[in-house]
This record gives C-alpha cells, structure tokens and sequence, in this order.
C-alpha cells in the first residue's frame, strides 16, 4: 500500500438482494487530505460509510485503512478510526460530560487519561461551559459539536463523517468546517466525509462524484469544473427537443435537452446569448447563465441534474 494513502479501495462492489449499491469503486484518500463523497440520495455514500466503518462486511473487491485490510483486520482499524453517524448517537438525558465519560470508557480510557482527554476536546469545540448540560437542551450545532468530541475522543488517526451538516444552519456549518481543518493541520487527521450538498464539498480538498452507485468523477473541485467545455447557458422554450436541434444545426456545437431545457456550454457564454435570442425570435423564453460548477460536472459526467428529494438514502 502507498504510504501516502490513508485509504486504498480497489473494484469495491456491494449489493442488497439483487440491487447494486455500489459497483467497482477504486479510490484512494491521501493522509492528511479532507476529501468528500458527494452524490444524489441513493448515490451509494451511505453504502460506502458502512463499510469503511466496520459496519457491513466487504463483499467484493478489496480496501485498507492504514494498510489494514477491513476484511481481516476491522478491530484494529476501529482502534485507528473515529465515525460520526448522520443519525444522532447521543443520550440526550446525560450531560454532554457523561457522553464524552461513557464513550472514553469503551475506547479504554481511564482516570487521568480520560479527564485529560475530555477537557481538551470540551475546550477544543467550545464546550467546556456547556460540559454538565443535558445533550437534550442543546442546539443542533452543538450537538454536532459534542458528536464530534466523541469521534476525536480517542485520537483516531482518521475521522469518518456521515453527511456531517445535515440540520446545521450557515453558521454552525462554517464552525463544522473550521474544526476540520483545525483537526487537520494540528492532529494530522485525515477526514472522510459524504454530503449530497454541492456547495459543501466545494470545500474538500479533493472530491468523488458517485451516481447510482458508480464513481463518475474524482479530482480536486477547480480540476473538475476545468473538465467542462465553458459558460453553461439554459434556455427554457416550449418546445426544448426542437431549438436544441436547430441551435445544434445554427451554430454547429453540441446543444442537450435535460430535465425539459435545452442546455449548452461555450467559452465566453455570455456573448453567445444575444446571438441565440436573435437567432431565434420569440422561441426564448428564459436564459441562465452561469460560470462552470459542480452542478455541471455532475450533469456532464451522468447526462441529468443533481436532484435531491430530501429522502432518507437506502444506498
């Protein structure tokens, strides 16, 4: 395994019955790096998280934490990784302090080592005035916070964060992220994390786009919208199939219908749009405009827009 790598994945595939959840996945995550699975619910992330954290045996194909392989070595690597579930995992009718004491407990830590440790994560996420609350009289962001101090409780070496800001508002999102980079530079921790918000993993180091289970891109956020042929411009008309063909056939460049609009991508977009409306008298009923996104990379990559429901993921 390559030094450099905290996670190796090679031809990773899982099933549920007779449904693939994720198929022939290969990654690898760089010590140090906070990188993030990103896709739609039902993407394959949460399928994904499972099985890093120990959670679902692998199926086929192989993956190693720090040179551990998770089919014969999941008791060391859950020594050497912290997890914070999407789902709350507090007891809300003890003190944030008692959450931190039981979890301590079954990682081993005892007396001396156990305050020690306790305090400097209290301190760390801004909770030592907040230690003998009731988990059920906090906020959401602290909450995350106090879920957090429980994952970095026993120094792990990699930090797992399933769909971290999911119930966050702006401002406890960017104290999310503060920590993580802060965990980052002075504890050398490598975080994982999976959202199905673009805008979120714009802040990873590196991203990989899963849809419908298959890995669809990977690389850094500025490399990815690079990889998109220039300015996106929609155009809403009543008739999309129609004037995409004949932009297609006006202009002699690739012109798509997604979602019900027919959509393009240009250098120097902006420029292009009075030509189109003149072009094409009273058949333009709306236009967008917009530099290259992870939005577009996405639609690039898989043919349809990032849509979300709000559902639960079940892959």
């Amino acid at each position: 395994m390559n030094s450099s790598s905290a996670i190796r994945v090679t031809g990773l595939t899982h099933h549920y019955d007779d449904r693939c959840a994720v198929n022939d996945l290969s990654f690898d995550v760089e010590v140090g790096e906070i990188f993030a699975f990103v896709g739609p619910n039902g993407g394959g992330k949460t399928t994904l998280f499972r099985v890093l954290s120990t959670l679902v045996p692998l199926q086929k194909g192989d993956a190693a934490i720090f040179g551990h392989s998770l089919r014969t070595d999941a008791s060391e690597i859950r020594r050497q990784i912290g997890v914070v579930f999407q789902a709350p995992g507090l007891d809300h009718k003890l003190s944030v302090d008692e959450n931190l004491r039981h979890q301590g407990h079954l990682y081993g830590l005892t007396a001396a080592s156990l305050r020690e440790r306790c305090d400097k994560m209290l301190s760390q996420l801004g909770l030592t005035a907040r230690r003998g609350d009731l988990v059920e009289k906090l906020s959401g962001g602290l909450r995350r916070r106090v879920e957090l101090a429980k994952g970095m409780l026993h120094r792990p070496r990699l930090l797992l964060l399933d769909e971290p800001s999911t119930g966050l508002d702006p401002a406890a999102r960017n104290d999310l992220w503060t920590y993580l980079r802060q965990i980052r530079e002075q504890e050398d921790v490598t975080v994982v994390l999976t959202t199905h918000l673009l805008e979120e993993a714009e802040r990873a180091d590196r991203i990989a786009i899963l849809d419908k289970g298959n890995l669809v891109a990977l690389d850094t956020p500025d490399a990815l919208r690079d990889t998109v042929g220039g300015d996106a411009i929609t155009i809403q008309t009543a008739d999309s199939r129609q004037l995409a063909d004949d932009i297609g056939a006006e202009f002699q460049f690739p012109v798509e219908v997604i979602d019900g609009a027919v959509r393009l991508e240009q250098p120097e977009g902006h420029r292009l749009i009075a030509r189109i409306v003149e072009a094409f008298p009273g058949r333009v009923d709306a236009v967008t405009f917009s530099r290259p996104s992870l939005e577009d990379v996405f639609i690039d990559r898989t043919g349809h827009r990032f849509c979300q429901d709000g559902a639960p993921e079940k892959g």
